[in-house]
């Protein structure tokens, strides 16, 4: 039974994912799937790569299977794996700042697929041509986490007290 409901819950958790990205996809760079990875990361272990290939999936689904899915499959489980390393901070400002870090390599982070492909000369273009959206993301998402983190890890917190 433990197992059921550790899949459901790995399920839904996805789609809470894919879901809050669709709900903001409107406003640019504005997207809660950092902060929710950060604290589905802190609430349920390793639960969240379950969450995080059903988001993948269905992002996939959704958009398509193209080269930028391929960032994805190791941008997000990257910063679930920074969110495990970091998981004694506590601090409301440090996850924030964590955050917003992401945010701001966001794109760096993604223009290592064209590494293989052009080079470090496109790679590098890529990662500066994306700056002025990585500012911005990194702004969003530290705002986000310094006013959602807190309520959000409480609520987070009572739903993995209650079982696997």
């Amino acid at each position: 039974m433990k197992s059921i409901t550790a899949l459901c819950r790995m399920a839904l958790l996805g789609v809470v994912l894919a879901a809050s990205k669709e709900v903001l996809a409107f406003l640019p760079n504005f997207e809660l799937v950092s902060l929710l990875t950060i604290l589905f990361t802190l609430s349920f272990g390793r639960q969240v790569a379950g969450a995080l290939g059903v988001f993948l999936l269905l992002e996939g689904l959704l958009y398509g299977f193209g080269l930028w899915w391929v960032m994805y499959l190791y941008i997000w489980p990257l910063l679930a794996l920074a969110t495990w390393l970091f998981r004694w901070m506590d601090k409301t400002w440090q996850w924030a700042l964590v955050a917003g870090g992401f945010g701001l390599c966001f794109g760096s982070l993604c223009a290592l697929v064209y590494l293989p492909m052009g080079g470090p000369r496109v790679a590098f273009a890529w990662a500066v041509a994306g700056l002025p959206f990585d500012v911005a993301h990194a702004g969003c998402n530290a705002l986000l986490a310094f006013l959602l983190y807190r309520p959000l890890r409480r609520a987070l917190e009572r739903v993995a007290a209650m079982g696997p």
